[in-house]
């Protein structure tokens, strides 16, 4: 099972209904909805633990802020307005997308029909639970628990998310292809530049 499937699969039931209850969309829209966003976080990460840098800011984002936490908690935590670095998702969306944050949000509203707003407020919403569940993983990785570790596991993701196709692995391309050539290559690693994850110790 991919990590977006493990992590789609935990979304469901009682999770699920207070997301789309926040977003005021029934619960089918809103697990189509979580069905693309999914991919699209996964896939940016992958992308962004392609590069050592990226890799071991990404760890230490995970180790520092996001450990020993459980998706249910975070989950509440954002809903109910939490105000720290682990439910943070405008922040941690800053880190993931970069410049590419707004056609993101635009992205998955345009596929799967949520105004742009609510698309926006879904990877806010998303975003810490992802951390969550990542640092989780690699906290139960054994000998995994390093950046090259991290980037081995997230580059497999993002090649499963490409793979699979769908609306997730659709997006994903759109976003990250930034010269609009269709294909993501060096010019869009360039444009990206190096620091998309910042220093990500906000």
């Amino acid at each position: 099972m991919s990590l977006t499937d493990d992590l789609l699969s935990q979304l469901q039931g009682a999770p699920l209904q207070q997301v789309s209850q926040q977003l005021g969309i029934d619960s089918q829209q809103a697990s189509g909805a979580i069905s693309a966003a999914l991919p699209l976080l996964m896939g940016a990460l992958g992308n962004n633990a392609a590069k050592p840098q990226g890799a071991e800011a990404l760890l230490g984002a995970l180790q520092t802020n996001h450990s020993g936490l459980d998706i249910g908690s975070v989950l509440g935590s954002v809903l109910g307005g939490g105000n720290s670095p682990a439910t943070n998702g405008a922040g941690i969306l800053g880190h993931i997308f970069g410049s590419n944050e707004s056609r993101a949000e635009t992205g998955l509203a345009q596929a799967t029909g949520l105004s742009p707003s609510s698309s926006g407020q879904l990877l806010k919403i998303l975003a810490p639970i992802v951390m969550a569940f990542l640092a989780q993983r690699m906290a139960s990785g054994g000998n995994q628990t390093d950046a090259g570790g991290l980037a081995q596991i997230l580059g497999q993701e993002k090649q499963q998310v490409t793979q699979a196709g769908g609306i997730g692995g659709g997006l994903l391309g759109s976003v990250l292809d930034q010269d609009g050539d269709g294909q993501f290559g060096v010019a869009d690693l360039i444009k990206l530049g190096s620091g998309l994850l910042g220093s990500a110790k906000r």
